[in-house]
Order: structure tokens, then C-alpha cells, then sequence
């Protein structure tokens, strides 16, 4: 079984897990565990054959076990009987209106029902309020959802990376071009599409893995929706139409809009070209984006990695191998910041394990020369504005990451002042992460940018764009923000294994959303040019 075709299945039962209310950490590690098999280099399937599929990080007994079913028997009995139990076509309709899984499948089971079809055909019949538990007034919030299926959009969000391979791994299957949410890069994605070149494939959309229920077929479009709840439009286009179908797919409601009567065009730039516009890249097709700088940064910009963890901390990589996976991504340097002991809730390192590892990053260095690895540090910002390391050790190292990980709640004036005192250190180079947001989780914290923004003029301390899928922080109208004031920032992915040093993608995209060039970010700078500042 090809890996791609195992990561499907472990996401199909991470869904169905989801669905069954499993645990939050559960559900994790299978979408985890489906990612990492989806990008090994190897073939996973001769790793299970062997007994040696858990020398991938991630892979646990568990996995295992499920892994070395599908590669013996092509099935999954756990996931044949969450389908039986969960009924995903019907949850997956409740998820997008927002209605209860669980009185959703309650329903389903009380009439004997599976689909969408029959859901319709129930309600159309008035027997929803039949149901114990189902009142006059849900079965009309029910049929009233159904009435507006094709148009719903789900609550929540989803996460750019996952985002990316929804739509990408969809497109693949039919042919087609990703777009959408996740072509512009949001951070959370509500609207997913697909532009195919014929309308032949549209008749397959069932039996594509990811779609539990088709919403809407009509003419050359049709609506399905995962067993999340998040809909996918597929719409076919000509070949004469082909750019115009893909700009009106990918960019805001609010853009596509504003631009008027779309001609008909074969490629995207021959449609703005049509329009007397210049072209302007996925990431800055919203209404409150400028035109593309010449320069717009581009992924091949980045020339190092300023953020990474090891072991040492809570990485799953060593310094050697964080190294060696940057070099082989064609980067010249990586700086090393690992926690400090303040952060707590994970390992840290104190002035002794720094001067350790610098020992450690030497002898790196001289393996892998010219590439360079930086002495570094993701310093803790302590309460009082000072920082979680003495000055001593802070004066050796090549970059200091300062970092907020506690009071992300205090009050605006209070955690300004503390950041931007740590700011004002000598050793500090950039501030991590600086509005705290974990999405659909944490709201940003009251940080005042402004300040942050004058205080970094003032002393030269960029500030970060985290590619970790669930920060993105800076968001992308901070990026805009900063780069107005004349502030610098840097790309980086936070990377805790080599894995994660694939979210610089992230990163990037964001910076480009905030209409980011080159030459505003630090990590786009050769290591004599980053060093000298």
C-alpha cells in the first residue's frame, strides 16, 4: 500500500475518531501520524513488513498496530465500524450547520437513516419531530439548514496546513488546480475549492475518500463535504475559461467582486491582463491588500533558519540533524534556540546546558562546513522584563529568539512594558511569536504593536513570523502593519523535529499576504550580512 494511500486511511479514521468524540490527543496523533507517512521518503508499508515502522517519530504501538493491518488485509475493522456507528455523511452535514453530532446521529439511528437523501426525504415527510428529543422547533432548524446546505459555512476554521492538503490532495485526484482559502493562504480556512479542466471528473467526486455527501450538483459545479464539516466546491471549467474559473474560485467574495464582469481567459494572468490590472499572486487577492511589490518575497528568498529546537529542549532532532536537513534544504546557517528553564511546561536549558551545547553545535560545525549553525537561545521574557539567562552567557550567543510564554493574559499597558523592556536588551535579535495566539484556541494577547514597533526601530530587534500552523503570528495584517512602520521581520518555522522545518512554506505565505519583500526579511540576508547587523 502506497503511503499516501496509508496517511488516508489514518486521516479517515482520525475524522471518524473525531466524530466519536474520541480524545483530543487521540485524534492528534493519527492526523500526525497521516501526516509524517504522507511526506517519508520511504516506502512506509516496508517499514511496517519489517517490524520497523516505530523508528518514525510519532509512530507508537498503537499506530503500528493499525499500520500493519492495512498492510495485511487493505482494511481497518475499527474504521468500518465507526463508519457503521458514526454515520459520517450525516454528522458531517450537522458539523457544517452547526447542529449537535450527537443528536444528529441519534436521529439517524431512531429512523433508520444514512444520507442526505434520507435525511431529506424524512424531513420533507415531517418525521424529524417524531424523534424523542427532536421538538417542533429543531426539526425546523434542521430542514430550514437543509434548504441552505449549498451555501453553509462550517464555525470553525480550519488550520492552513491541513488546509493545503485537503485541497491539494483533492485536486490531484481530479486533475485539477487547489483554491480557495488555503491558495491565499489564510490561516483558517472556510472555503475550499478545486478548478478541474473537465466536467467529466465532477461524476467521481463520490467516491473520492475525503466527500461523505454530495450538497449541491448543478451544471458544471458541485458541492461536496467531509466528514468534518467543511465543504469542497469543484467546479469544471473549459479550457478557453479555465483562469478566469481559478481567479473567481480563489480570490475574497469581496475581491472577485469588485473587479467587475470577468472575460474569458485561458490562464490567470492573461485575465488581469484582459482587465488592465497587474497581476497579483493568490496570497494578495483581498480587498484590503496593495498591488505586489517587484520583489515580493518567494520561498527560494530564504537563505537560513532562525528558530529551531533539538533535543536538548522538546525537539526530536540533534543539533547534527537539524543541520543537516537545513543544509539539504539549500540554507547556509540555522540558528539553535532551545527553551530556557522558565518556560516550564517543557524542558529548558540553564547557563550551563547553553555553554554545553555550544560545545556540541562546534563540533557540528565542523562537520558540515561551510553551512554554519548559529549558538542561539528562544530566551524566556521573565516578568519583570528581564531576561532568563545571564548577561554573561546571553553575550556569546549568535541569536537570542526573547519569547513570552507566560501572562499572555495581562493587561495591555503591563505586558507591553515587559516586552518591550526585553526588547531593549543588547543581546535580544527577535521577539518569537508576538501576539501569542494559538488559533482556535487562544485569542491574540493586548500587546501593543505600535510601541513594539517603535521600540524595534529603536533598537533593531525584528520581529517574527512563526510558521507553527497554529501561530502564524505575526498574522498577516500585523506583517502589513510592521513593514509599514518600517519594521523587519523574520521567517521562521519554530521548528521542534526536521519535519516542521517544511512550515517555512507557512511562514512565508503569510509574510506574503502582508506584502512582504525580500529585503524586508532578516532571514533572507547571507549569514556575513545577518551577523554584521
Amino acid at each position: 500500500m502506497e503511503n499516501a494511500k496509508l496517511a488516508e486511511r489514518l486521516e479517515a479514521l482520525a475524522a471518524l475518531l473525531d466524530l466519536n468524540e474520541s480524545g483530543y490527543y487521540t485524534v492528534r496523533a493519527y492526523r500526525r501520524a497521516a501526516e509524517l507517512i504522507r511526506s517519508a521518503p520511504v516506502e512506509v508499508s516496508s517499514l511496517v513488513r519489517a517490524g520497523r515502522v516505530r523508528e518514525l517519530a510519532g509512530i507508537g504501538p498503537g499506530i503500528e498496530e493499525r499500520l500493519r493491518e492495512l498492510v495485511e488485509t487493505g482494511e481497518l475493522a475499527e474504521l468500518n465500524e465507526l463508519e457503521a456507528q458514526a454515520l459520517p455523511e450525516l454528522v458531517g452535514v450537522a458539523r457544517l450547520l452547526g447542529l449537535s453530532t450527537k443528536r444528529m446521529r441519534e436521529l439517524g439511528h431512531a429512523l433508520g437513516i444514512r444520507t442526505l437523501a434520507e435525511l431529506r426525504e424524512a424531513a420533507a415527510a415531517g418525521r424529524l419531530d417524531s424523534v424523542a428529543g427532536i421538538g417542533p422547533k429543531t426539526a425546523a432548524r434542521i430542514e430550514t439548514g437543509l434548504n441552505e446546505l449549498s451555501t453553509a459555512r462550517p464555525r470553525r476554521g480550519m488550520l492552513l496546513n491541513r488546509a493545503r492538503t485537503l485541497v491539494g490532495e483533492l485536486a490531484a485526484a481530479l486533475g485539477g488546480e487547489p483554491a480557495g482559502d488555503p491558495r491565499r493562504a489564510c490561516d483558517l480556512s472556510t472555503r475550499f475549492a478545486v478548478v478541474v479542466p473537465s466536467n467529466s471528473l465532477l461524476l467521481g467526486i463520490e467516491a473520492l475518500p475525503q466527500i461523505v455527501a454530495v450538497l449541491e450538483r448543478e451544471g458544471r459545479r458541485v458541492v461536496g463535504v467531509t466528514a468534518e464539516g467543511y465543504p469542497i466546491e469543484v467546479v469544471a471549467a473549459t479550457t478557453p475559461s479555465f483562469g478566469t474559473e481559478l481567479v473567481r474560485a480563489t480570490g475574497s467574495t469581496e475581491y472577485v467582486a469588485g473587479l467587475g464582469e470577468l472575460p474569458e481567459a485561458a490562464t490567470e494572468e492573461e485575465l488581469y491582463a484582459q482587465l488592465g490590472l497587474p497581476f497579483r499572486p493568490p496570497e494578495l487577492r483581498e480587498t484590503d491588500a496593495d498591488d505586489a511589490p517587484p520583489d515580493l518575497l518567494q520561498l527560494g528568498d530564504v537563505r537560513g533558519e532562525l528558530h529551531a529546537h533539538t533535543t536538548a529542549s522538546d525537539g526530536k532532532a540533534t543539533v547534527e540533524e537539524m543541520g543537516r536537513a537545513c543544509q539539504a534544504l539549500g540554507y547556509d546557517y540555522l540558528a539553535i534556540c532551545d527553551h530556557t528553564r522558565n518556560v516550564r511546561v517543557v524542558p529548558g536549558l540553564d547557563a550551563d546546558d547553553i555553554r554545553r551545547q555550544g560545545e556540541e553545535i562546534a563540533a557540528a560545525n565542523e562537520l558540515l562546513a561551510p553551512f554554519r549553525i548559529l549558538r542561539g537561545s528562544e530566551c524566556d521574557i521573565l516578568p519583570n522584563g528581564s531576561l532568563d539567562l545571564p548577561d554573561d552567557v546571553l553575550a556569546e550567543l549568535d541569536w537570542v529568539q526573547i519569547s513570552l510564554h507566560a501572562g499572555q493574559r495581562w493587561g495591555r499597558a503591563a505586558l507591553t512594558d515587559r516586552v518591550v523592556e526585553a526588547m531593549r536588551h543588547p543581546a535580544a535579535s527577535c521577539l518569537s511569536h508576538p501576539k501569542g495566539r494559538i488559533l482556535n484556541h487562544r485569542p491574540e494577547n493586548a500587546l501593543d504593536l505600535g510601541r513594539v514597533f517603535e521600540v524595534s526601530l529603536e533598537t533593531g530587534v525584528a520581529l517574527e513570523v512563526n510558521g507553527l500552523p497554529d501561530r502564524l503570528d505575526l498574522a498577516s495584517g500585523h506583517v502589513r502593519e510592521a513593514l509599514a512602520a518600517g519594521v523587519k521581520i523574520v521567517c521562521s518555522t519554530d521548528a521542534h523535529s526536521v519535519r516542521g522545518l517544511g512550515n517555512m512554506a507557512l511562514s512565508v505565505a503569510t509574510a506574503r499576504r502582508g506584502g512582504a519583500r525580500r529585503t524586508d526579511v532578516l532571514s533572507t540576508l547571507s549569514l556575513e550580512e545577518l551577523l554584521s547587523r
